[in-house]
């Protein structure tokens, strides 16, 4: 029998929500926070000196700066992004990573650490020490809901770590990748509350979304937008390592005895897997043999590294995903490719991680530096889809990419003329020996990642294993004990919920030490599991990420199938036991129900593309038909005028002065999808690019006078269908200058990482017929885009 039929499994007895939410109710009540007394901020310290009638009988004190406690080590924690648990050579995978073998030999490697199966649901559960749907992020915050454990805003009961250590003495900064924020307060009005500067680090530089283009990064700087530079051969990888090294020196030569905390999260190897051709090129002919064989290789590596288990079974390949040998010629030779690409990412950015880790080493002070290294805030992603995509943007569109389309760019993937992500065949391989992907919290493919922990001062067994059971929520309770910190019960007078991760710092002298995580749910998008004392059970609740978003799959979550799996005889979750233990099952199934009122998971909610498209989240002036912008803005696609799906007017005031004006008028989006207003030799020009896959360019067929103008593009839809085309015309001055058809638009979103510009295309360019920044070379008074 195929292991995913999942005909033959056991399915829940029903468990009265009202009694699951009553003991939990009691459970929580029953709950303390930390006895400590400490709060964020401080009271005022007590005056020391004397104060007299006039400053001779006086004595002046100063307040003394909060120190951190004696001998505190600097903590460093690395998280890349959509990374497998088998493809780090340390964890016995096929792509080299000298930085983690050197933090590894000095210090442990965790070979069962836990995340949450998405973004920031797992970047919330690290920061706070909270449980994801605790901490408000359920899911991510694009497809937050108006539910608190949904919300996409954690909650100020949960502080983070950052807001906790400088309290306590340290400087904090955050480089990279955020996704934290709620969505509609990623705009340049904020409020900016839940930005990381106002969560605890004093510095940050990256974006504050779910992936960019790291040839042309979507860049935030503290709470301010600013241009990608334009250097050649400019990565963001490259460049916030450089930032790093910058601050963590700064910072330790201007005050040596003050420890730093830096959160190093570098979208690597989130799509778009971009690196520089040298170290793409350095596995060329490396993945010929296909994502079976891959994960066979794999495989007999963990066994022979000890990472796994020698009794551990290699999961089967879902049906769905084809064998390797079925593949054409020219697939196999485009799917090589493709993992090429991404081997190099990582690689590159392991690379990039080392040149940090060895600026710490240059400064003297890596031995107190407590350095957590995770690869990946889930499983290895399956949103390439079948046969990888050159544009991840066709996915959140719900277009299905081709082989043939890729096929014409294969030599352009990594470059800065793709945005590609891999099938999801090498997801599957990269996640050996487990089943499923990113997205799928009900099985370790969506939820174990490696997971090294070095601090030479302290830990004594170096080079050891630890395989006690652990997840992300444990990171925060680990640092504040590794510090002598303890987390504060009230911060800016709000009342903290307890922390609900176990430290890790038991494990770090005794191999053998009994696991305290004694439970732990998981629940991502209606698929779900319970840990407890060495048993799972899962409900993997039937939506095969890879084939797109889905309304919701319409199980009964009373009466679908479960599975339950003994994990410390089967170390890869491939042997169902549901059958032969009924009571079991019956009581995880309970278990998890009582866990997942306790803990705001409620209610189950399945859908993807259901929450887009119904999606009642908070807006950007919801009620505005009409808004006027000046030069230099820059705005979140989120923020701006929605002109998708509807007809809609923009308008250019402009004065110009030379003849042969040139320039961007309003642009959104980039090479990747999008539309550009703009002016090419004198002549107005409209171009709507339909995700890379279609241009279509509108030009006027005269010049704009000198003086004073307006000049107008308008589109008609031809109806209200969603991504409907519609014909676009150009005016100067009320007068029809050019016409032209538009068969498609973009339903959902124009561009994954880029903006809405006035006088200016940043980034990449919309059209092909000119380069960024394509700044206005005349006088552009101000745009206006009319939804009316």
């Amino acid at each position: 029998m195929n292991r995913f039929d999942t005909s033959a499994t056991l399915r829940a007895p029903r468990l009265s929500a009202s009694l699951a939410i009553m003991i939990a109710i009691s459970l929580f009540a029953a709950a303390k926070a930390a006895d400590s007394p400490a709060k964020i901020p401080p009271l005022p310290p007590e005056f020391k000196g004397i104060i007299g009638r006039t400053i001779r009988d006086s004595k002046q004190a100063f307040p003394q700066p909060i120190r951190a406690p004696k001998d505190a080590p600097n903590v460093v924690v690395i998280l890349t992004d959509d990374t497998g648990f088998g493809h780090p050579s340390t964890f016995g995978g096929p792509i080299p990573v000298p930085t983690l073998d050197r933090l590894a030999k000095n210090g442990l490697r965790y070979n069962r650490f836990h995340t949450t199966a998405l973004c920031s649901p797992t970047r919330a559960a690290l920061l706070t020490g909270r449980n994801h749907h605790s901490a408000g992020s359920g899911m991510i915050t694009e497809l937050a809901t108006g539910f608190p454990g949904y919300s996409g805003i954690i909650p100020s009961n949960t502080a983070l770590i950052p807001q906790v250590l400088k309290a306590n003495g340290y400087n904090t900064a955050a480089f990279g990748k955020w996704h934290n924020t709620p969505n509609w307060e990623i705009g340049p009005t904020g409020p900016f509350d839940r930005w990381p500067t106002n969560l605890g680090f004093e510095y940050f530089y990256g974006f504050i979304g779910g992936d960019t283009n790291q040839w042309a990064p979507n860049l935030v700087e503290n709470t301010r937008r600013i241009a990608p530079p334009t250097d050649p051969g400019y990565h963001l990888l490259t460049d916030m390592t450089n930032r790093a090294i910058e601050w963590i020196r700064t910072q330790n030569t201007t005050d040596p005895g003050k420890p730093f905390f830096v959160y190093f999260a570098p979208g690597a190897t989130h799509a778009p897997h971009h690196a520089p051709k040298s170290w793409i090129d350095q596995f060329k002919g490396k993945f010929d043999q296909g994502w079976d064989k891959v994960r066979e290789e794999t495989l007999a590596r963990q066994k022979q590294l000890g990472v796994v288990p020698q009794n551990a079974l290699l999961t089967p390949r879902p049906d769905s995903i084809p064998a390797w040998d079925s593949l054409s010629a020219k697939d196999k030779q485009l799917f090589a490719r493709m993992q090429e690409v991404f081997a190099g990412y990582l690689a590159f950015t392991d690379h990039e991680i080392g040149r940090m880790i060895d600026a710490i080493d240059q400064l003297g002070v890596l031995d107190n530096t407590l350095v957590v290294y995770i690869v990946g805030d889930n499983g290895a992603s399956p949103e390439g889809g079948l046969s990888g995509t050159n544009n991840e943007g066709k996915l959140f569109n719900g277009v299905i990419d081709t082989v043939e389309s890729s096929r014409k760019l294969i030599d352009q993937l990594g470059g800065p003329l793709a945005y590609n992500n891999y099938p999801v065949g090498w997801a599957h391989a990269g996640n050996t020996p487990f089943q499923w992907t990113k997205q799928i919290a009900s099985h370790f493919g969506g939820t174990r990642d490696p997971m090294v922990v070095s601090w030479p001062k302290r830990i004594k067994d170096k080079g050891g294993l630890r395989s006690q059971f652990h997840h992300v929520v444990d990171l925060a309770p680990t640092i504040y004990e590794a510090t002598g910190i303890r987390p504060p019960a009230e911060v800016n007078g709000i009342p903290q919920k307890p922390i609900e991760g176990v430290s890790l710092v038991y494990t770090f002298d005794d191999a053998e030490a009994k696991g305290r995580h004694k439970t732990q749910y998981f629940e991502m998008l209606g698929s779900r599991a319970i840990y407890h004392d060495g048993w799972v059970a899962a409900a993997f609740h039937g939506r095969i990420p890879w084939k797109g978003f889905a309304f919701g799959t319409g199980l009964d979550v009373d009466d679908e199938p479960w599975q339950l799996y003994n994990i410390d005889d089967d170390f890869s979750e491939a042997s169902d036991l549901a059958t032969g233990h009924p009571k079991k099952l019956h009581e995880l199934q309970s278990l998890f129900w009582i866990e997942a009122a306790k803990y705001q998971v409620l209610p189950i909610d399945d859908r993807t593309f259901g929450r887009l498209l119904f999606n009642t989240q908070p807006q950007i002036a919801p009620d505005r038909t009409q808004a006027t912008f000046y030069p230099g803005i820059i705005l979140p696609e989120v923020c701006a005028p929605n002109t998708k799906n509807r007809s809609y007017a923009i308008t250019a005031a402009v004065d110009l002065h030379h003849p042969g004006a040139e320039g961007a008028l309003a642009v959104e989006g980039g090479r990747f999808g999008g539309y550009s207003f703009y002016l090419k030799g004198g002549k107005p020009a409209f171009c709507y690019n339909f995700l890379n896959v279609a241009r279509y360019t509108i030009r006027s067929t005269v010049d704009v006078p000198l003086g004073k103008s307006k000049l107008r593009y308008e589109f008609k839809a031809d109806s209200s269908s969603r991504g409907i085309g519609g014909t676009g015309k150009l005016f100067i001055n009320d007068k029809q200058v050019g016409e032209g058809r538009i068969a498609r638009t973009a339903p959902n979103v124009n561009s994954i990482d880029e903006n809405f510009n006035v006088g200016m295309d940043l980034g990449t360019p919309v059209s092909d017929e000119y380069q960024s920044p394509f700044k206005f070379t005349d006088k552009l008074e101000h745009v206006t885009i009319d939804l009316k």
